[in-house]
């Protein structure tokens, strides 16, 4: 259930993420479905959508871009934050074999939905990436959930050369996965769904965009005639991309 109303968290603990992030515990829990998004307040700083990494007990993970980011990334144990919400549609969970992408930040919003989805007896497998070893996210998380999860690094100091489309390749070439699920950098976004183009793999999209309201009102999170806050933040792969990507029929 959604609620407009702020609750007040206090830290529990925080985790480093890589070299400009962290992982917070919150003292409580809140429901959400996989995918769907929390707005969090630091009063006197600023407000933002962060997805939720996982909802017993809430945990959000930060990427270091800015002052609001940068200001939850610094906050330590007792410290306390607002939070509203969950907002949004999530995934729509169908497959048995789920191949998760994600990159940066993006990947907080596949933590929930791999464990979820191993609660409910379906197969998992990881792919992350990033620019460089360095700046690779959470995949402590999903060796916790005993997931099998491929690296892909530009400059290849973690698993392999590229990026993760290319490392997908395989289990794609093999027909493993029934569905794809990705969140992250969208140009990462568009090229994998360049990549599944033409084949019958059903391709669901997260998206992160910044936002002031969380439901619909000030517009400033627009996605072609679609807002990611009240229409997302999960769309399908193929709807979205005919906006997003200029090669795309």
């Amino acid at each position: 259930m959604c609620s407009d109303v702020y609750t007040v968290y206090r830290v529990v603990s925080r985790r480093q993420e890589s070299e400009g992030g962290a992982s917070l515990v919150l003292d409580g829990s809140l429901r959400a479905d996989p995918g769907q998004f929390v707005m969090v307040w630091l009063p006197g700083i600023e407000e933002r959508p962060l997805a939720v990494m996982n909802d017993r007990p809430l945990s959000l993970t930060i990427r270091d871009v800015g002052p609001f980011t940068h200001a939850m990334c610094r906050l330590q144990e007792g410290d306390r934050v607002w939070v509203r919400g969950p907002y949004g549609h999530g995934f729509d969970v169908r497959s048995r074999r789920m191949l998760l992408v994600g990159g940066g930040s993006g990947i907080a919003s596949l933590t929930l939905l791999a464990s979820r989805s191993l609660d409910e007896g379906r197969e998992v497998r990881v792919a992350l990436g990033a620019r460089t070893s360095s700046q690779l996210m959470l995949g402590w998380r999903f060796d916790e959930l005993g997931i099998p999860v491929l690296y892909a690094t530009d400059d290849g100091t973690v698993g392999a050369r590229g990026t993760t489309v290319d490392a997908i390749e395989p289990l794609l070439r093999a027909g493993w996965p029934d569905a794809v699920y990705a969140c992250g950098p969208e140009p990462m976004m568009i090229a994998l769904g360049r990549r599944l183009r033409g084949t019958d793999l059903p391709l669901y999209l997260s998206f992160e965009r910044t936002m002031k309201c969380g439901f619909g009102v000030c517009g400033n999170c627009h996605l072609g005639d679609q807002l990611v806050c009240r229409d997302g933040p999960v769309f399908e792969g193929e709807k979205v991309l005919r906006v997003l990507d200029p090669l795309a029929e």
